[in-house]
């Protein structure tokens, strides 16, 4: 297991429990709840959870499409005022552990819970246990069991992670981001593509992101782009006033997801970015991209030049959005 946050050594705490793939906004309403509930008793807030998805465990032909991978799930519930992450792989072992053991040997000996809350569709060990079971488990434990409440807006009744990846794979980023509550993103490292690009007025970085990450349907989409580093080779070739410039630099761009029908590259699927207003070699450099509008679906032109006029159809079309939307913009 490992502990991550401002102590590094187990005190008494409030914790959740859960997989937290995409700490989407249900996730982030529980975490709130759990935060407040530890500040009322003057105890550590903690979020338990696994750096694996469990179903790669019950399921050997479970092939994942996480919203987050486990360093970008800390990443995102470091951000909230929790004091704790506790990360615990999820194997064999724990997938055969009962409720009752898994609250008295994970729970309350190891990580000191004194308060535990559970969401509304939250389930722990092999044998289905439902809140009550809990409940009374945690009477003999010295854990008090909280349900949690859930989040429901005037636009959104429902925050999953199910609904969201069903939404990203159906180009419906509107709805994924509004669960989110933030734009996807992916991060990768970039790598030598097929170089088209660049032949028609419009360079690409060619980003390769983890083998279980999601990639949203294919299409066209405007992103912001974060740079782990600035290549000293590389250089904005225009101001931009909606340029901000912290370290990582973040920029502007246009994403095509997909298999380049036009180019005849084959069936595998590339994500290329083109950064406005960018020149230089980012290859090896890691990338992140967030995407904050789907622009059009992938498309097949008759010709090179088609393409190239679609492309600057679509940059017009990235401009104006972000001049049209700044309160949606990171």
């Amino acid at each position: 297991m490992e502990l991550i946050g401002k102590h590094t050594p187990t005190s008494p705490c409030v914790a959740t429990i859960g997989t937290f793939d995409g700490v989407h906004q249900g996730h982030q309403f529980m975490v709130r709840q759990v935060v407040n509930h530890a500040r009322q008793r003057g105890l550590d807030a903690t979020v338990v959870t696994f750096p694996n998805h469990p179903m790669q465990v019950l399921k050997s032909d479970f092939h994942p499409q996480l919203l987050t991978l486990a360093e970008e799930k800390t990443a995102l519930l470091k951000k909230t005022e929790i004091d704790k992450v506790a990360l615990i792989p999820f194997t064999n072992e724990l997938a055969q552990m009962d409720a009752y053991s898994f609250m008295r040997t994970i729970l309350k000996e190891q990580l000191q819970v004194e308060v535990l809350l559970v969401g509304h569709d939250n389930h722990f060990g092999h044998d289905h246990k439902n809140f009550e079971d809990y409940r009374l488990y945690g009477k003999d434990l010295g854990i008090e069991l909280i349900k949690c409440q859930e989040l429901t807006t005037s636009t959104q009744t429902s925050f999953s992670s199910t609904e969201a990846r069903q939404a990203l794979l159906q180009g419906d980023l509107q709805t994924a981001n509004s669960i989110l509550g933030y734009p996807y993103h992916m991060q990768g490292r970039v790598v030598k593509g097929f170089q088209n690009g660049r032949k028609i007025g419009y360079p690409t970085a060619n980003l390769q992101v983890h083998p279980h990450k999601l990639i949203p349907m294919n299409g066209a989409y405007l992103v912001s782009c974060q740079l782990s580093a600035l290549n000293p080779n590389c250089q904005l070739s225009t101001p931009n006033s909606q340029l901000s410039t912290p370290t990582p630099p973040t920029l502007f761009g246009m994403v095509n997801i997909g298999t380049r029908p036009t180019l005849h590259n084959g069936k595998q699927r590339s994500i290329e970015v083109h950064i406005f207003d960018f020149e230089g070699n980012l290859y090896g450099t890691s990338l992140q991209i967030s995407l904050l509008h789907r622009l059009r679906q992938e498309q097949e032109f008759d010709t090179l030049n088609a393409l190239r006029l679609q492309l600057a159809r679509d940059e017009k079309d990235s401009r104006q959005w972000l001049t049209t939307h700044p309160t949606l913009v990171p």
